[in-house]
């Protein structure tokens, strides 16, 4: 004997279990956070009058490297990247050969939210102490010692 079954379009149950399925998903769809705008720098900085030779070799290899996520001046951008002149980067916690490590090794996120920090390449030592120097200076303007 066969035995007869209803459709499940037919069953209201499954309707009602569909319906909710839905409602949930667009609520969660419009709920979602945005992406914060990338771009905004975080930290003012001022530029000290005159740099070193070195530091302003730094600048240049910083603004080709570096300046596309930490932004002009090492200032950070918003969604994007930490502003480097902060006291977090300060020479007795983050001592330079910590930024050769970052440009040759990349940096797990541990100071800020924005994610890791990929290793930069086409970097030499070199142009890293370059840029540290750049960014060392930069941090003096601005009294980070």
């Amino acid at each position: 004997m066969k035995r007869r079954t209803t459709p499940l379009y037919k069953k209201p149950a499954t309707w009602l279990g569909g319906l909710i399925g839905c409602a949930v998903l667009v609520i969660l769809w419009v709920a979602q956070p945005t992406a914060p705008r990338a771009g905004g720098e975080l930290v003012d900085v001022r530029e000290p009058d005159l740099y070193s030779d070195r530091a302003l070799a730094g600048r240049q290899a910083f603004n080709a490297n570096c300046a596309v996520c930490h932004g002009t001046n090492a200032a950070g951008q918003d969604g994007v990247a930490p502003p480097l002149i902060h006291r977090i980067y300060e020479p007795g916690h983050h001592g330079d050969a910590s930024f050769l490590r970052a440009v040759t090794n990349g940096v797990r996120a541990h100071h800020w939210p924005f994610g890791d920090m990929p290793a930069i390449r086409g970097l030499n030592r070199e142009d890293v102490m370059l840029i540290t120097a750049y960014i060392r200076e930069l941090q003096h303007e601005n009294g980070i010692f």
